[in-house]
């Protein structure tokens, strides 16, 4: 997490007159720019290209959470449509342009990719998740926010905030908002809404059983080490605050958790920087 949150440092937060987007230090990115990555969509394109890369290939800073999870590319591209659709200087329908111009026509997104089970490349496992293509604007927007109040429970409970009692009740930000999308027909009857739903659930589910058992284990601590508070670390639990889950903590327990349960806990540290940008806006590429 202490690498990932230097990728703040990528981007600047301030709105240029030319409403372009502006990348600060693009080392990181600039191996995916077509060109100099001039336009806003070649910016876009380039981070996007970063994330595949970070939860994809064995190279990121995050260890993978599944070679095979599409249903990652669904977090990614929420977060990609919401940031075409802050760009107001687009006047057509963005998400089908960027997908048609670059995910279609740039090969990078057609390389093999070794190691990635079940799809060859990019453009394949992006493919098997099109849904976001046909995503209302106004819905992308609810599922962001949705995602981000997810983040930041996630974020809390990584600033040696140990104490779990008050996210175990359910009153919060996060479920308000998924209530919300849950009771909309126009989201609950839509099949790829659906999923997006459960995937964002699964996580939640999976950060709930992340607070009680460290609980159990700050409970049982103190117990053996009475000098020891309630809630302060000890050191024994660092995986979540690694970006690391349940299945990477213990392999025993890969098979009961869901294909897309720890998603969002291995998104948070780079999601978060770019959500509370808000979504980089500047001036141009240095």
């Amino acid at each position: 997490c202490k690498t990932l949150h230097e990728v703040k440092e990528w981007f600047f937060n301030e709105s240029g007159s030319n409403g372009d987007y502006q990348l600060i230090n693009v080392e990181h990115l600039k191996k995916n720019c077509i060109s100099k990555c001039d336009s806003n969509f070649d910016k876009i394109d380039a981070v996007c290209l970063y994330l595949l890369d970070q939860f994809y290939k064995h190279e990121g800073l995050l260890p993978s959470p599944s070679k095979s999870n599409p249903n990652i590319v669904d977090i990614i591209f929420i977060w990609l449509s919401y940031m075409l659709n802050m760009d107001k200087t687009i006047n057509y329908d963005g998400i089908k342009y960027f997908y048609e111009n670059y995910i279609t026509k740039r090969s990078i997104y057609k390389d093999y990719i070794n190691g990635l089970t079940d799809y060859d490349n990019y453009k394949d496992l992006i493919d098997k998740r099109k849904g976001f293509l046909d995503m209302d604007k106004n819905i992308v927007s609810k599922f962001y926010e949705a995602l981000i109040s997810l983040c930041k429970l996630y974020n809390e409970l990584g600033d040696e905030n140990k104490n779990c009692k008050n996210y175990l009740d359910d009153n919060n930000e996060f479920i308000e908002k998924y209530n919300n999308l849950n009771e909309d027909t126009s989201i609950n009857k839509n099949s790829y809404y659906s999923e997006i739903l459960s995937t964002l659930l699964n996580d939640y589910n999976d950060f709930k059983r992340e607070c009680k058992d460290i609980l159990s284990s700050s409970s049982e601590e103190t117990k053996q080490n009475p000098r020891l508070i309630p809630g302060q670390d000890s050191g024994q639990y660092s995986g979540l605050y690694l970006g690391l889950d349940s299945e990477q903590e213990s392999e025993s327990s890969s098979e009961v958790t869901s294909s897309s349960s720890s998603i969002v806990s291995k998104l948070i540290p780079v999601l978060l920087i770019l959500g509370a940008i808000p979504i980089f806006l500047g001036i141009a590429y240095k």
